[in-house]
């Protein structure tokens, strides 16, 4: 395929996903498009027979299919950078190695989208959540999700599912270097970089599978972890931004704690509330993106709360 005909570059990332990768492969192999549709598949040294099933795939799909193989096991955002580096298509899509499409549409209808829409830098539908190998009814983006996300919208935090997207090449081709040390949130600061350059549309379709699993990374996390991860991700986000970019992530975390502070002590849960309450002071975003007044009033709240409790 010449770059002239791949419209669409889809990116399969995986390591470890024998299980699941066959499933992946087949869903991108199944889109109905009437345009050039490139598939790479970077993998990252899988131990459990992943590595053999994509090289099958390739041999019997060459016309179709392409692998980007590490030779040791690179357990960084870099597995995803290389594909978006030679990544032909003007528009790309991720898909983990462990979801799938169910959509046969969904690359022509958001490529179409994008096409309709210059002043929108990526779209996204949603996606049901999986239990393992138990598919739900459970959509990963909450149904009142704006249908148009800002940059300071995405700062707020992430709402949509990796496989549920498609980007415009051009805003993540050349991702700094940075991004290689954000693993495992790898799809975030993407979507940050898009914002960055134009606003994202958010349509509430069904279109994939994203799987929660004991094999996953971010998604797998127990509770506090995975707080402890997003909370990385702000502060080094703050660290290698520009000036305005800094204080976008500052705000950011700011209001993202202080909004799941309000929803656990919504809850009753004390412990975790204090803990959010304590990572937005930590944020830097206070009298920034996030009103003085309101994280007086909820320190104030929780102290009341504790004293109650003893």
């Amino acid at each position: 395929m010449n770059e002239s005909t791949a419209r669409v570059t889809v990116l399969i990332v995986t390591y470890n996903h024998a299980r699941y990768v066959a499933a992946a492969i087949d869903s991108a192999l199944m889109q109905e498009a009437d345009f050039g549709v490139e598939i790479l598949i970077s993998e990252d040294f899988s131990t459990d027979g992943t590595r053999e099933i994509v090289e099958r795939y390739v041999s019997d799909h060459p016309e179709r299919l392409a692998a980007i193989f590490s030779t040791s096991n690179v357990r960084s955002n870099e597995v995803v950078a290389r594909g978006l580096r030679v990544a032909r298509g003007r528009y790309v899509s991720i898909l983990d190695g462990d979801d799938l499409w169910t959509s046969r549409t969904k690359l022509k209808d958001q490529a179409s989208h994008l096409d309709v829409h210059p002043e929108l830098s990526a779209i996204f539908y949603n996606a049901v959540v999986a239990d393992g190998d138990e598919v739900t009814s459970t959509r990963w983006t909450p149904a009142d999700q704006k249908p148009i996300v800002s940059q300071r919208d995405i700062w707020e935090g992430n709402p949509f599912a990796t496989c549920a997207g498609m980007m415009r090449t051009a805003c993540v081709r050349n991702v700094p270097s940075w991004y290689a040390d954000f693993f495992p949130i790898t799809d975030w600061p993407l979507y940050v970089l898009c914002a960055k350059t134009a606003d994202i549309a958010f349509v509430d379709e069904v279109a994939g599978v994203y799987r929660l699993h004991p094999g996953g990374l971010v998604s797998a996390l127990p509770s506090r972890l995975k707080l402890d991860a997003i909370e990385g991700f702000y502060r080094r986000m703050a660290q290698v931004m520009d000036t305005q970019g800094a204080n976008s992530a500052r705000g950011g975390c700011s209001r993202y704690f202080y909004e799941w502070s309000m929803r656990y002590l919504a809850e009753g849960d004390l412990p975790s509330a204090r803990s959010c309450f304590l990572r937005s002071l930590r944020g830097g975003g206070i009298g920034r993106g996030m009103p003085k007044r309101d994280i007086a009033r909820l320190g104030l709240h929780l102290l009341k709360s504790s004293v109650r409790k003893r």
